[in-house]
């Protein structure tokens, strides 16, 4: 492994003591003067000046210097530096599987017990971030690399609540009520219930996955979706078939999608919500993460609202979340590193971000005020509810499947193949790569 021996400063300064300053207070972290800290990340245009932002109040607070490099070929150029032996101090992946990868491989240093508590009991959900960001070692033992910063949520249904409101409409908070609404809708006549939109160029499908990943987390305990991810629940398990056709309650039913059923796959995920801005309508509801707006037509943005896909009552699994973040993981160790890993902690390492725009986060003890716009807020108050966190499933699959088999039988799927059959074409995807 890369790991260094910390020096006993450096012990001090070790990730994992829990930072409980109240809201207003600033990070004043330790004396580090003539440290140098390396960087990769992700983050560019203007994302990149916001981190860059979160990086100069470290600074100030430090006397550090810290060095980022970020572009969109990141997680290349982590792979590259950890197999040359020569990579940044902190390494930042897009998602999860590369950096279990490289843990794998013993690319990675291990936060440490302290860090992963400190995790589950300062993030809502802290039990699911804690697991996210835990990995086997070259050994095959199990420890905690990976912090959570910056995140995003799916698990989203968009509408116009001047069109519920019209129609006398309310927001559903049970799965069961989304049903309820959804036939309510279809028997009204006119508008449809959903608008759905597959279409992506080459990545055609994805939208569906994202429709059945959140299903599994309502339908079955977050083990089984675990278990589903690894293929240790095979594909073509009754349950995953159950989500496959949860799904399909809505999709393949002519009477709850603008265009019909077999449209559903050839429509442009980006043109799919238009139909919610129409006058009159052609839908009333759109599932899509929290990414969307930025296709809504011009000006139509502020019009639009959104609620949380709800869970089954039924089911009493709590509140599910399904979505996506960056993790922040230290490729080389010193005492540096770890002091800007728990600079992460605090509140105001995230508050930054969140008054820029385009951040989330599960951290308990920012100041929710902080948020950019009334939509972030809710996103994050969503975040904060959330019993469980689950990263999106597709993105955790071997690429074949993920990236492939999966999204090609989402198009299948709509096109008039039974879940059955979807499902067991996927499950030779996995076979074939065993």
């Amino acid at each position: 492994m890369f790991k260094k021996t910390l020096t006993a400063a450096g012990v001090m300064l070790a990730l994992g003591s829990v930072v409980t300053p109240s809201l207003a207070a600033d990070y004043k972290g330790p004396d580090l003067k003539g440290e140098v800290i390396s960087i990769t990340c992700p983050w560019t245009g203007a994302e990149e000046g916001i981190f860059q932002k979160v990086i100069d109040n470290f600074e100030k607070a430090t006397g550090a210097t810290v060095k980022h490099s970020c572009s969109q070929s990141s997680e290349q150029q982590i792979v590259i530096d950890i197999k040359a032996g020569s990579p940044t101090n902190i390494s930042v992946f897009p998602q999860p599987g590369l950096a279990a990868n490289m843990a794998a491989i013993g690319g990675l240093s291990p936060l440490g017990p302290k860090a992963q508590d400190w995790v589950k009991k300062n993030y809502a959900a802290g039990k699911s971030w804690a697991d996210l960001g835990t990995y086997k070692n070259k050994a095959g033992k199990e420890e905690f690399y990976g912090f959570f910063y910056n995140v995003n949520v799916k698990s989203l249904v968009w509408y116009i609540p001047e069109n519920f409101k019209e129609k006398g409409y309310k927001v559903p908070k049970t799965m069961e009520e989304l049903q309820a609404l959804t036939k309510k809708i279809a028997a009204d006549g006119g508008a449809k219930p959903w608008c759905i939109g597959l279409g992506s160029d080459a990545a055609t499908g994805w939208p569906g996955t994202d429709w059945v990943e959140d299903l599994m987390l309502r339908l079955h305990a977050p083990e089984v979706y675990d278990g589903w991810v690894n293929n240790s629940v095979k594909f073509n398990d009754p349950r995953v078939i159950e989500a496959l056709e949860a799904y399909g309650w809505f999709s393949k039913n002519d009477a709850y999608v603008d265009g019909g059923a077999k449209a559903v796959a050839t429509v442009s995920f980006k043109d799919s919500p238009k139909g919610l801005f129409g006058s009159p309508p052609k839908c009333y509801m759109h599932k899509q993460a929290s990414f969307i707006p930025a296709f809504f037509p011009e000006g139509k943005a502020s019009d639009a609202d959104f609620f949380y896909f709800p869970s089954y009552a039924g089911k009493k699994l709590g509140n599910p979340v399904e979505g996506g973040g960056t993790i922040m993981t230290i490729t080389k160790d010193s005492k540096g590193a770890r002091a800007f890993m728990e600079y992460l902690q605090h509140p105001q390492a995230h508050e930054i971000w969140m008054a820029e725009g385009g951040f989330l986060t599960p951290h308990k003890g920012v100041d929710l005020a902080k948020y950019k716009t009334p939509a972030l807020k809710k996103q994050g108050e969503i975040l904060l509810n959330a019993t469980t966190f689950r990263f999106d499933g597709s993105d955790l699959m071997p690429g074949a499947v993920g990236a492939g088999s999966f999204w090609k039988g989402m198009v299948d799927f709509s096109g008039g193949k039974s879940a059955k059959a979807v499902a067991d074409d996927i499950q030779k995807s996995w076979d074939a790569i065993k």
